[in-house]
């Protein structure tokens, strides 16, 4: 696992490669979805989306939901797998469904695969393994290419059915004439620069294990998060609980009040996913409740943590 997660530079090179262009500044997918008999107007005729997955899959999901809604200005909604066919969706010919999928072989994502098959929904799916069942369902396949991934617990592959996720938005948004060329180039230039700040941060594994070292007898966790920190925390959380037996559990900072703020008890960690972002004040000001009751923070930030303190606390 500790060797997959040192990789995640490297896939999101890989799982880049032939779709950004750094010297255009512009996302194509011409090649992934060349044989697609899908025109444009079908695109366009798009009235919502629905996002299917499990697990990390479903949390990368959570991500791509802002990505479409954004740049693609499609009405999203995630769906966990396994309960999608038994909500008996509203599903027609003008409804998108975008699975993700590690394995392509995941029993609920390809019955959920089948309902929208049923409804006549155009599908994508986002999948790690070439020729699974997902991808000979699906309208689309868009490959990850993040080599085979071995660990029990899923790495390398969020990133890049993040990374996937945000190319399809981009790629969407242009189709249906959402996307300006100024968006398109800010976020082709912020995304290349990622597998660099990936390397940083794994840079800091020394760090990382004193933190560990420290909390590791802890019996309990939570991770807080709003806005695209929001599926961050879950997922961080869902780690914990899979490599670790240690009890967490991931919330959005603005659910603090109704209810998991009671659970908080003297000394216990807190780790909070606060980027630099619309959320950002409303965040530190639900960590500052958090550190009254006693809590020992974790804060995961790129702003610089000496403001941080100095500003808030």
């Amino acid at each position: 696992m500790l060797k997959e997660i040192h990789e995640q530079s490297d896939v999101l090179v890989s799982s880049m490669q032939g779709r950004y262009d750094g010297l255009s500044n512009t996302v194509d997918l011409s090649a992934d979805f060349q044989d697609s008999p899908i025109s444009k107007g079908r695109i366009q005729g798009i009235t919502r989306c629905l996002l299917v997955g499990m697990g990390t899959s479903m949390h990368a999901c959570m991500i791509g939901r802002h990505y479409l809604e954004r740049f693609a200005g499609i009405p999203t909604e995630v769906d966990n797998a396994a309960e999608f066919r038994y909500r008996r969706p509203l599903l027609d010919a003008n409804t998108l469904v975008i699975s993700v999928t590690q394995s392509g072989e995941t029993v609920d994502t390809l019955a959920a695969m089948d309902e929208a098959k049923r409804a006549d929904c155009l599908q994508i799916t986002i999948c790690n393994t070439p020729g699974a069942q997902s991808t000979r369902l699906a309208d689309l396949s868009l490959l990850l290419g993040a080599g085979a991934e071995i660990s029990v617990a899923s790495t390398k592959t969020l990133l890049a059915s993040i990374m996937a996720l945000h190319a399809v938005s981009l790629s969407l948004g242009k189709l249906r004439e959402t996307l300006t060329s100024e968006m398109e180039a800010e976020q082709v230039v912020n995304a290349l620069q990622l597998p660099s700040a990936v390397s940083t941060v794994l840079g800091n594994s020394g760090k990382i294990l004193q933190v560990a070292r420290k909390y590791a007898a802890s019996e309990h966790f939570l991770f807080l998060g709003r806005g695209l920190g929001y599926p961050v925390a879950l997922e961080g959380a869902l780690k914990l609980k899979e490599v670790s037996y240690i009890h967490a559990e991931g919330y959005s900072a603005g659910e603090m009040k109704h209810g998991p703020l009671a659970l908080i008890e003297d000394g216990m960690p807190v780790v909070v996913i606060a980027p630099k972002d619309d959320y950002y004040k409303k965040t530190i000001s639900n960590m500052q409740e958090v550190i009254a009751r006693g809590a020992k923070v974790l804060l995961l930030t790129n702003k610089d943590a000496n403001q941080v303190i100095s500003e808030n606390i």
